[in-house]
């Protein structure tokens, strides 16, 4: 990759065609995702298998149709818009930030569709059956085909978004805002802060769906201290790398 100073009116044009190129790939991809919205709906509500699903506006349904549609086109766009940004930023990087940016990027997606799928299987299930059979003796749930839908679609993002913690972790000591001893001794705050997140993520109110996200959300932690250890110690053979270099020089 070349490096090259453009105007600001170069980067505004840079940045306005790789705009039109990303926003055009998603609507290509929503255009794409209409056409299996229906069937994408049905395996959404598999986990509320036997709760009958029902809308009560007349727009109700089509809205949602829409929002699946529009959402999974953004999920099947996602690596042109990906591509499209790091090809935006990535020349005004360092080849070392460069290298960085490459390494990671395919690790942190990873990582964000390990933390849907586990949502997906191990959390959502048990997390459904409470809330849809509490207090079944009482009323019958009737649960709003928006409002479930809108459950089953924030709760793998936000598991997602959790799961980058590590990577977080690792950037922060790479760069060497945060010390891991920092990260170490701040264990009990981040429990804490995990069953806080957890209450926050998870839909029901009792401590077993809570403990089964902040579990995770634990061991990310521990991962992230190890990694931040890694990351400072690369950082600091870095650093005596470069001094012995001057040295040389000098």
């Amino acid at each position: 990759m070349e490096d090259k100073k453009l105007s600001i009116g170069e980067h505004l044009g840079e940045l306005r065609g790789r705009l039109i190129k990303a926003v055009g790939a998603w609507f290509v991809a929503t255009a794409i995702t209409a056409i299996f919205t229906f069937p994408i709906l049905r395996f959404l509500t598999q986990p509320a298998k036997g709760t009958e699903l029902v809308y009560i506006d007349p727009t109700e349904l089509i809205t949602t149709y829409f929002k699946v549609a529009i959402l999974g086109g953004f999920v099947l766009a996602m690596p042109v818009i990906l591509y499209q940004v790091v090809m935006f930023i990535a020349p005004g990087l360092t080849p070392k930030e460069r290298r960085y940016l490459y390494t990671t990027l395919p690790a942190v997606t990873i990582a964000f569709i390990v933390g849907a799928v586990f949502c997906w299987f191990l959390l959502l299930p048990p997390a459904l059956k409470f809330l849809l059979s509490f207090g079944s003796d009482i009323a019958e749930p009737q649960i709003r085909i928006s409002r479930y839908v809108n459950l089953v679609l924030l709760l793998p993002f936000w598991m997602g978004i959790s799961f980058q913690t590590p990577f977080l972790m690792f950037i922060l000591a790479r760069i060497g805002a945060v010390k891991p001893r920092t990260f170490a001794k701040n264990r009990k705050l981040a429990v804490v802060g995990a069953f806080i997140l957890a209450a926050i993520i998870t839909p029901t109110f009792d401590p077993i769906n809570q403990t089964l996200v902040a579990i995770p959300l634990i061991v990310l932690y521990e991962f992230g201290v190890w990694m931040s250890k890694l990351a400072s110690r690369r950082r600091k053979a870095a650093i005596t790398k470069a001094s012995g270099a001057t040295e040389l020089e000098h």
